[in-house]
């Protein structure tokens, strides 16, 4: 289990060091090819839109040997990688774009895939441990392989950062056909066979378990997407900073993430995913309103704050997934539960965009409110769940006295 565990570590470090630097990199090289500003952003919306198509991508994981797939897919995205080696102006900028899909749909898959093989290769108790830790892994690489990225950029320019990161994918792959799997997914009945969003939607829905803790990050995400101009704006109009002081502000949410994964393993074996889903919404809803106070101390504390609060949600949610769900279904259901913790994305980005010309502050408030509306909601369908069960006990006790 140590073993696999430590795999497990080490392929979050390498696929997260790729994707973080190439994330970058696709967005500095079609500024530099094309001048604009625009054409730039599309890189990030290219991938982060394969996630909409979450749960028919996942619905593979079911159909096929998972592991395989994985490797496969891992090596499909190093060969994807490869082909900017033929980007030489601004006539094949399209080819940044095209693999800027293939790594959101890549993220699709083996994100989904990861999810469905952890518990295969470990313990149920130790499922929270090992989310954690790979969150804090991910976190770790966002704060170095952007700086990497651009720095082997500037150096050597796009076709050296292709290399490195094509190179990641490889690596990790080699990692996966190391791990060793102790359980396999039972054979899925043909009469309880489901297809698709209906399958991924009706595992979620139909357990509170599962459903809360994912709602919940599916917010706080879609919230963190929501206040990324406000953050912006709050820094160089409310407090008159210069932009560099958003790399303080980043650092310290990536601060407190590494920090947030290291803890949230033992807090899910104590209180369970639904109890951190809930922490981890009230501590990014404070992490938010700390950071609309003029004061830029606060905002620096707020962003840390922010940045245990927010993994906590998604580390949560995926450890409820893999603990609840059928086997069989393991794959479509963790690619739908993708799906809707990150597809509001795609439009939470553009309405904060929108939204800022309010000011930066009110988002933030905006965002926190909504946050702790979604707490509240959970908190309330509990009690009334709970309601039935205590008013039978109490019954059941009178009819014995």
């Amino acid at each position: 289990m140590r073993r696999n565990a430590a795999l497990f570590v080490a392929i979050s470090l390498l696929s997260g060091f790729g994707s973080s630097a190439m994330s970058l990199v696709a967005g500095i090289w079609v500024l530099d090819l094309t001048g604009s500003t625009g054409l730039a952003a599309l890189t990030g919306l290219c991938v982060y839109a394969p996630v909409l198509a979450g749960p028919w991508l996942g619905g593979l994981l079911d159909r096929a040997p998972r592991r395989p797939l994985v490797i496969a897919v891992n090596l499909l995205l190093a060969s994807a990688l490869l082909t900017l080696f033929a980007v030489r102006g601004p006539a094949q900028t399209w080819l940044i774009f095209a693999v800027s899909c293939a790594y959101g749909a890549s993220y699709v898959l083996i994100d989904a895939g990861e999810t469905a093989l952890l518990p295969s290769a470990l313990s149920p108790a130790a499922l929270g441990d090992v989310n954690g830790w790979r969150s804090s892994a991910q976190e770790g690489m966002k704060l170095v392989a952007p700086l990497a990225g651009a720095g082997l950029y500037a150096w050597h320019g796009g076709h050296a950062v292709v290399v490195l990161s094509a190179a990641m994918p490889v690596l990790v792959a080699i990692l996966y056909a190391a791990v060793r799997l102790h359980r396999t997914p039972p054979e899925q009945p043909a009469q309880q066979e489901h297809r698709g969003l209906r399958a991924g939607l009706a595992i979620l829905s139909g357990q509170r378990a599962m459903r809360v803790p994912v709602a919940l990050a599916a917010v706080a995400i879609a919230m963190s997407g929501f206040t990324t101009a406000a953050v912006y704006a709050v820094v160089t109009t409310e407090l008159s900073l210069p932009t560099t002081f958003l790399g303080v502000l980043v650092s310290a949410q990536g601060a407190g993430s590494i920090v947030g994964g290291l803890v949230v393993g033992r807090l899910l074996a104590r209180r369970g995913p639904v109890a951190v889903g809930v922490a981890g919404s009230v501590l990014f809803a404070v992490g938010c309103l700390a950071r609309s106070l003029p004061w830029w101390p606060v905002t620096v504390v707020g962003a840390v704050v922010a940045g245990i609060g927010l993994p906590w949600t998604l580390v949560a949610a995926v450890t409820a997934v893999q603990t609840h769900t059928p086997a069989a279904l393991l794959g479509r259901v963790a690619a739908t539960a993708n799906t809707a913790m990150f597809g509001p994305l795609v439009l939470a980005i553009p309405l904060g965009a929108a939204a800022v010309h309010l000011g930066g502050r009110p988002p933030l408030v905006a965002a926190a409110g909504i946050c702790l509306t979604a707490v509240l909601a959970a908190s309330y369908r509990r009690r009334r769940a709970t309601a039935p069960s205590a008013a039978a006990r109490r019954s059941n006790s009178r009819r014995v006295a």
